[in-house]
């Protein structure tokens, strides 16, 4: 079995903390491990690490790599097998590519089973959770397209709905025919799904042979089956940008007659919104989640999250507060959906659109840099250097910088005022001036992390005032 795990995905529901450029599978709330991280764990309790594929977008390369390098310390022994979408199209497409990737790069037949999961997801016990892995797996190989089906504890109108039919296709295993998918439903009506008692919350996980989710491609979505057929994954990549945008389960799920539901009786959550957030967290005497610098009195049933400021709270209930470097977020318990509305308003304001992309802290794939101060002209930032790393080499037409060495040794690489470029160290309470139009490099040539501050002074001090001349990571 192989398993793929999607972490292309951009959601905007637990913004302030999660932010296009950074989003929530990649974050630790009040954790050392992010979601995706957790998944790579969970999800090697059942296949072998040569067995996994992680499938992403270019932009979040960087990250999978840093994460992973956290897990395993060394990555160049490891062999991972990371896919990186040129442009995001949904499931369907990403889950059809993945399986041409492991038919071509990883020499599987087609009846191997792909066990497909998001990044994002909290669920334990992760060795429970293994076990129907495994008997999905089994399930997989008879032809089945497994969905993995949720046994609801309440009347839940955040997720969809799988209605099993009651007809149970194993005598081992309790898994059923599906008889129908349903949407998100309305609060009375998901009172009546749990009533019933044949339906489960749809998790977004399945499991299928190779052969059998190409033969309902070809059957439901043959534009993208068209797409794969006969190509190799370096021909399927180049015209993925040509594929539909849509979901495994409009494309696929909803149309089939293969599809059968295994009830899992675990803890699990989407942590599709700040309320989903809450419910999975563990709670003090007053029912409330604290993470970060808190300070409460006669708080009760509310979710605290503070980053670095200290976040009091007086005699308040029944409230979502989530502090961030540059956004405040506060909103009603039961309100969280509207998360979502928020970033859409900011995104229509001009001056406000970059805080739903970035967030004061930048991750790049030499490290990151953190804004501390920007104003007319200016702008100061942390730069945080790994070892061994380097950024391009570059110049700006607008700005000047100053580069003050808080800990470790940089390595400047700078163009004098004949052309020539020299090398220079700056150790620790060194500087260095970096002239406008000047060509420069910064490496971090030691075993430890290289900070400095930096002091741009310019007409104009925006990131896109930058000519790369060569760059190890290929930007452009």
């Amino acid at each position: 079995m192989k398993a793929v795990i999607l972490a292309g995905g951009s959601g905007t529901r637990l913004f302030p903390l999660s932010r296009k450029k950074y989003p929530k599978q990649f974050l630790k709330i009040g954790d050392k491990k992010s979601l995706f991280q957790k998944t790579i764990e969970r999800s090697l309790l059942a296949v072998n690490l040569e067995d996994l594929i992680i499938i992403t977008n270019k932009d979040y390369q960087f990250h999978i790599k840093n994460q992973l390098s956290e897990l395993f310390n060394d990555l160049t022994n490891q062999p991972f097998n990371i896919i990186l979408e040129p442009t995001g199209r949904n499931t369907a497409p990403a889950i059809a590519l993945a399986a041409k990737f492991a038919l071509e790069k990883l020499k599987a037949s087609e009846d191997e089973v792909l066990f497909i999961s998001p990044s994002d997801h909290i669920i334990s016990p992760i060795e429970k959770f293994a076990e129907y892995m495994r008997k999905a797996e089994k399930i997989a190989k008879e032809g089945y397209i497994v969905t993995f089906g949720i046994r609801p504890t309440k009347p839940e109108t955040g997720y969809g709905y799988i209605e099993s039919a009651n007809i149970n296709i194993d005598d081992s295993i309790s898994v059923y025919k599906v008889r129908q998918f349903h949407e998100k439903p309305d609060l009375e009506t998901a009172k009546e799904y749990l009533a019933k008692g044949n339906y489960y919350w749809n998790s977004g996980m399945f499991a299928f042979s190779i052969k059998t989710i190409f033969e309902e491609l070809k059957k439901h979505a043959p534009e993208i089956y068209e797409k794969v057929e006969n190509r190799t994954f370096n021909e399927v990549l180049e015209s993925f940008e040509s594929m539909p945008d849509i979901s495994i389960d409009y494309a696929v799920m909803e149309k089939t007659e293969k599809a059968v539901v295994l009830p899992l009786d675990i803890t699990w959550s989407d942590v599709g919104s700040w309320d989903a957030f809450y419910e999975v967290m563990e709670k003090d005497e007053n029912r409330n989640v604290k993470v970060g610098n808190v300070v409460d009195i006669d708080t009760k049933d509310s979710l605290i999250l503070s980053n670095k400021r200290v976040v009091s709270t007086i005699g308040i209930e029944d409230l979502m507060i989530v502090e961030t470097d540059d956004v405040l977020l506060i909103a009603k318990k039961g309100e969280g959906q509207k998360v979502r509305e928020v970033v859409k308003k900011l995104k229509e304001n001009k001056d406000f659109k970059h805080l739903t992309e970035f967030h004061t802290t930048v991750y790049r794939p030499w490290g990151s840099y953190t804004e501390l101060e920007k104003g007319d002209r200016y702008r100061i930032k942390r730069i945080t250097v790994k070892p061994g790393e380097a950024l391009s080499l570059q110049l700006h037409y607008h700005r000047s910088e100053h580069w003050v060495v808080v800990k470790g040794t940089a390595k400047v690489i700078l163009e004098d005022d004949s052309g020539n470029l020299k090398e220079i160290f700056v150790h620790e309470n060194e500087s260095i001036f970096v002239p406008k139009t000047r060509k420069h490099r910064l490496i971090n040539p030691g075993k430890i992390p290289l900070e400095l501050i930096e002091v741009q002074v310019g007409e104009y001090v925006e990131e896109d005032d930058i000519v790369r001349f060569e760059d190890r990571y290929f930007r452009e």
